[in-house]
């Protein structure tokens, strides 16, 4: 598995070295701003205006300083990424010992990936691998570092909001209040800092064009819902029932699953925001320490939940998006092999539904019957995924103790 990775990637530079898509569009934003434009309506490319936050402008300038704007040695930098990012993720995967051995290797099979990493160079690349990273942060209890690392992977691309339901109730559990105040204020900061010299100049053309999240995607473009009519994918009515369906998995999942022995989401939300105990929370987050040791409000979350409930979460949103164009496939592809391997089905259903999703990415262009088919077998992941026993939440104190004295 160590080998057939660069060497495939080493192939795919060989054979396709010109398969620029967005990185003209990438180098035109990146020359306005390092040319001293700080206006974000007048940061544009060949694909349109810069919709993206001001992350990743630094992240791209930086590239463009090692590459020298060339597609070439980009490619041979976004394949490094690529080796990074799935080191991480083996990292991750092992934590959790929920994936055998062997089928760890589906995450470096993927024709679809080696395009979008090594080829297309897309932003999705940096902002994923960066969520990768602050997942590591997370499965060593360092909330707040790993809040200020999920939050530079959103300011390069905002579809890492996808997991941040599901961190929020991670972060409800492992922290009290005022933890998790201070870490989303961690978070915040990040944003406010990086954002300074547009916020300062023209704060609404940055804020209304790095953080729309009211964006319609073109029909022909999309994976999943190429086979509903044009007139209805473009419509409002549409994106609220998705968004209907996607608060209302998350509520399920939560309240039947993630919380389940904390006698459900409402019960468990209650006991955290009581009113007395919110304000002893408050008093006492003014010392660090202190809250880091108080047991009574503080837990430490077994590895294999944090990962659980980060990938599902992420996972029901990439079911209930309206479109999802190919490069997406990068938000939740790392994530498949252990998604599947929580689900109770055989390994041979696994690995056909593994290659069925592979498959979809695929076809070029998409059509009704493939798109039809990728939203099919999602559905069967989920209902998968549902049918698996919930989880135990918190490492018990003896696993504690041993863990500490390694």
């Amino acid at each position: 598995m160590r080998s057939s990775s660069p060497s495939s990637l080493h192939m795919s530079l060989c054979l396709f070295s010109d398969t620029k898509i967005d990185w003209d569009a990438y180098m035109s934003q990146v020359s306005g701003f390092l040319d001293g434009e700080r206006d974000y309506s007048n940061l544009k490319g060949d694909t349109g205006p810069l919709v993206y936050p001001a992350g990743f402008l630094y992240f791209y300038s930086a590239i463009q300083y090692v590459t020298g704007g060339e597609v070439y040695p980009a490619q041979i930098l976004f394949g490094v990424l690529y080796i990074i990012n799935l080191g991480i993720l083996l990292f991750i995967y092992g934590k959790t010992d929920v994936v055998p051995w062997w089928a760890m290797s589906l995450l470096c099979l993927s024709k679809r990936m080696h395009s979008i990493f090594v080829l297309r160079l897309f932003n999705d690349c940096l902002a994923v691998m960066l969520l990768h990273a602050s997942l590591v942060s997370l499965l060593h209890q360092r909330w707040h570092l790993g809040l200020i690392i999920f939050s530079g992977a959103v300011s390069v691309k905002m579809n890492v909001l996808l997991y941040a339901p599901p961190l929020l109730l991670l972060m409800f559990k492992a922290m009290n209040i005022g933890g998790v105040i201070s870490a989303l204020s961690g978070a915040a900061l990040v944003q406010i800092l990086l954002g300074i010299p547009f916020i300062m100049s023209h704060p609404f053309a940055y804020i209304s064009r790095a953080f729309n999240l009211g964006r319609v995607f073109i029909h022909f473009w999309s994976v999943n819902f190429k086979f509903v009519p044009e007139a209805i994918f473009v419509s409002k009515a549409f994106a609220i029932s998705l968004l209907i369906a996607h608060l209302g998995l998350l509520t399920a999942f939560a309240h039947y699953r993630w919380c389940m022995h904390e006698g459900g989401l409402f019960k468990f939300l209650y006991s955290r925001l009581d009113p007395i105990k919110l304000k002893l929370a408050l008093t006492s987050s003014f010392s660090l320490k202190k809250s880091y040791n108080s047991h009574s409000s503080i837990k430490v979350l077994r590895k294999e939940y944090i990962v659980t409930t980060m990938f599902v979460g992420n996972f029901i949103g990439i079911l209930c998006a309206r479109s999802l164009h190919y490069q997406f496939y990068s938000w939740y592809f790392h994530s498949l092999p252990y998604l599947l391997w929580k689900t109770p089905f055989p390994t041979l259903l696994r690995v056909m539904l593994f290659i069925g999703v592979e498959f979809c990415w695929n076809v070029y262009p998409s059509s009704l019957y493939s798109s039809a088919l990728l939203l099919c077998l999602h559905l069967v992941i989920l209902v998968g995924l549902w049918s698996a026993p919930p989880e135990y939440p918190y490492v018990d104190n003896k696993a504690l103790i041993e863990d500490k004295g390694k």
